[in-house]
């Protein structure tokens, strides 16, 4: 049998030690719960631009039906209500009509054109931060390396018109606290055809 001293410091030595190892495994565990809380901010702010690349392409898709719906607007060589070129956030119509509202009627295609273009261009300015839209005509939508661009290259009325659309992205690099501008390069770009005269 071993006296009672040698017992008391064999005690206290398992004792320590299993102190040290509970510590130890403290500190690996919070390493994998600061991975795990990273992997979270990754995943939210992916989610995030995935939902507004969805409103982004709802929103496309909503001004093609109303160009296809007046497409004897749509398709004008010249003076196109639709075609308004490039427009940075805060977002707003260059001739703004509201007489789509109740009480109140257009009396003509060009007047429909101007307040649906200024309701639609409204609700972009309110679902994307920092929006940025280009409608045109537009031979060549991508450079050379297969991203789309913002400049418009068209050369005829017979050239496709597209819908171009940006926002401004937060960055998640750290120490980066400057947002990914829409000025960039347009994250939705939709072809758009109104139709035929015939």
């Amino acid at each position: 049998m071993k006296p009672i001293s040698r017992q008391v410091r064999y005690v206290r030595r398992v004792t320590g030690f299993t102190l040290v190892e509970v510590l130890v495994s403290i500190v690996v565990l919070s390493f994998g719960l600061l991975g795990m809380v990273g992997l979270q901010a990754a995943s939210l702010q992916a989610n995030r631009d995935a939902r507004l690349q969805s409103t982004a392409v709802v929103l496309a898709r909503e001004l093609a039906e109303m160009m296809r719906g007046n497409k004897d607007q749509a398709l004008l060589a010249s003076n196109n209500p639709y075609l308004i070129g490039q427009l940075d956030a805060p977002l707003a119509a260059p001739t703004a009509s509201y007489c789509l509202t109740v009480g109140s009627s257009c009396s003509t295609v060009g007047a429909v054109a101007q307040a649906e273009l200024t309701d639609w261009l409204a609700r972009v300015n309110d679902a994307l931060p920092g929006a940025r839209i280009s409608i045109c005509r537009d031979s060549a939508p991508f450079a050379s390396d297969g991203t789309a661009q913002w400049t418009c290259t068209s050369t005829s009325g017979s050239d496709p018109i597209l819908v171009k659309i940006g926002w401004s992205r937060p960055s998640l690099k750290s120490g980066d606290t400057a947002m990914q501008q829409a000025s960039v390069r347009p994250s939705v770009v939709l072809p758009v055809t109104p139709g035929s005269t015939l």
